[in-house]
């Protein structure tokens, strides 16, 4: 077997060492103070938040009851006004969060919109985000049924995208300095009890000692809940808005 180095610190990217108390340059921040005089910047920051976050608004419009045609429409028809219609100058900087600014915004084009998204062909208009609808609704057919409300939904499925999100940053990290079959084998630290950790186990796949197994477990730990509280810090308006959302966010995994 090949030793493999024990992991060391993640040299951090522009965008991924940001503290999370510096929110004049993230991204929702980005559309609340440039939507009104800057709109392509706007636009920019808005479309690479809603490239992470779409999924959880077509599990809301389909737990609302549209059928799976209906529901991409929906979701394509909302993302075409919204990136395209000027809705950037409607975003309240006293709401905060993107989180609760595009779900009342799904709700504002259902309700108002109805109509004009039900009778949208698909795939006739301009793709304005690259959304892979067909293995979103296979996502979806393969959940759980679930009686929560749709808004609740709506919070868990964002609450895992977000850790999707974190997940995969970090894993780009190590695969950028080769030891992405380090982060395979560790990965797994990031969830349970510490006390349920198969160091031993890895220890013996790494070719490591226990030592440097629990060093390199703590290390990841550490840069995966800065990444985390980087991504937020990407959906909200400040910091106190940072830690209601990780409060609130991690309350709807729990089912609160």
């Amino acid at each position: 077997m090949s030793t493999l180095s024990p992991a060391k610190p993640a040299r951090e990217t522009a965008e991924s060492s940001r503290p999370p108390d510096d929110f004049a340059t993230t991204r929702w921040s980005v559309v609340l103070l440039a939507g009104r005089n800057d709109t392509e910047r706007a636009r920019t920051a808005l479309a690479k938040l809603c490239q992470t976050y779409w999924y959880p608004l077509y599990a809301f419009v389909r737990r609302r009851g549209y059928s799976p045609p209906d529901a991409q429409d929906l979701t394509q028809g909302f993302f075409e006004q919204l990136l395209e219609r000027q809705a950037l100058a409607k975003a309240d900087p006293a709401r905060g969060r993107f989180r609760a600014f595009i779900l009342t915004a799904m709700k504002n084009f259902i309700a108002h919109e109805r109509e004009r998204a039900q009778a949208l062909k698909r795939g006739g208009g301009q793709e304005i985000l690259s959304l892979d609808l067909a293995a979103a609704e296979r996502r979806f057919s393969a959940e759980p049924v679930d009686a929560a409300s749709p808004d609740k939904i709506f919070d868990r499925q964002w609450t895992l995208a977000l850790l999707g999100e974190v997940l995969r940053k970090l894993e780009v990290e190590h695969q950028n300095q080769g030891k992405h079959e380090i982060f395979a084998l560790l990965k797994e630290t990031l969830a349970g009890a510490r006390s349920e950790l198969p160091y031993v186990e890895l220890a013996s796949r790494l070719d490591w000692s226990e030592g440097a197994v629990k060093v390199a477990v703590h290390r990841l730990r550490k840069r995966y809940r800065d990444l985390l509280k980087a991504e937020i810090a990407q959906t909200v308006a400040g910091p106190a808005e940072a830690e209601q959302e990780m409060r609130h966010l991690f309350a709807s995994l729990a089912g609160e």
